[in-house]
């Protein structure tokens, strides 16, 4: 059973990987793809990748070293750039559904309004805002005295399990990282919804059956990574406190967010998106050895 649980993360780690580095790779590479919209998913795929090795490897190599040991420093930077990288994808999500809604709702202003000078701030924005949310209370519970107990009731260094076993009082931590998480979440929650909605809008009022048919499909593909992230962050992080939090529910639906959820992305962004079916026919073919080529006649 161990083993079978080692090879299924070790395969979404894995497929993580290759899914949002290939983004990165064609966006960097083809021309083509270096729009505002394909800066922001590459933004979201370097995400998807730093949030999953914060914690996957050492994961993995505990599991290889039949250690379940984690220095404390080494706990306090994993729970910082776990959160960073966390943060971050709300932020990036929502210029993403901005992105959407210019694009869609105003074609004709939308070269105007999204240049590359301001698609980088909005990212260094996103960035920025990431870790400004996450710094105060990492350093707090950084500060706070563990002589309790070491076991982390988690397979990562995750806020509410390292609490659990901090002595002092940390209701102030859990105050804060609660306003924190309802202010970034909700906030970044009703932005991506009031975008989509008048995406629909606009949808419903073109006159082509088959553009209405694309363009909802690619909407509910979006909707549907939207709502699997937004749900599963809900029930872990929006709890005024940790005392009588179920940890073994909580690792359950972690796992959704920290291993499916970057495996999902890049391919329900780009599976539908002929631009992006194109730069990887060109990345393929300039792979393809001319000696190996058929010509034809």
């Amino acid at each position: 059973m161990e083993t079978m649980m080692y090879a299924s993360v070790f395969l979404l780690y894995l497929l993580s990987l290759m899914g949002n580095g290939l983004i990165i790779m064609m966006v960097i590479m083809d021309r083509h793809l270096q729009k505002p919209m394909y800066f922001f998913l590459s933004n979201l795929s370097f995400i998807d990748i730093g949030h999953t090795t914060a914690f996957i490897p050492k994961l993995l190599l505990n599991y290889l070293s039949a250690s379940n040991s984690i220095c404390f420093y080494c706990c306090v930077i994993q729970l910082c750039f776990y959160f960073l990288f966390g943060v971050t994808e709300f932020f990036i999500i929502t210029l993403i559904s901005l992105d959407r809604y210019l694009a869609i709702c105003h074609p004709l202003r939308y070269a105007t309004i999204m240049t590359s000078g301001v698609c980088l701030k909005l990212a260094v924005a996103a960035w920025f805002g990431g870790f400004l949310s996450i710094l105060c209370q990492v350093v707090m519970i950084a500060n706070l005295p563990y002589c309790t107990s070491n076991i982390i009731n988690h397979f990562f260094c995750d806020v509410g399990p390292v609490l659990k076993i901090a002595g002092g009082d940390i209701r102030l931590i859990e105050a804060l990282g609660f306003l924190v998480s309802v202010f970034v979440i909700m906030s970044s929650l009703l932005f991506t919804l009031i975008s989509y909605l008048f995406i629909i809008c606009t949808i419903l009022r073109m006159s082509s059956t088959t553009r209405q048919q694309r363009a909802f499909s690619t909407c509910a593909s979006h909707l549907i990574v939207v709502s699997i992230l937004y749900g599963s962050v809900f029930f872990v992080y929006l709890r005024p406190t940790v005392k009588n939090s179920s940890f073994r529910v909580m690792k359950a639906v972690s796992i959704v967010y920290t291993m499916i959820t970057p495996v999902l992305n890049p391919f329900i962004y780009t599976i539908r998106n002929n631009e992006v079916k194109e730069a990887v026919q060109k990345m393929i073919r300039r792979k393809i050895p001319k000696s190996l080529s058929i010509p034809l006649r």
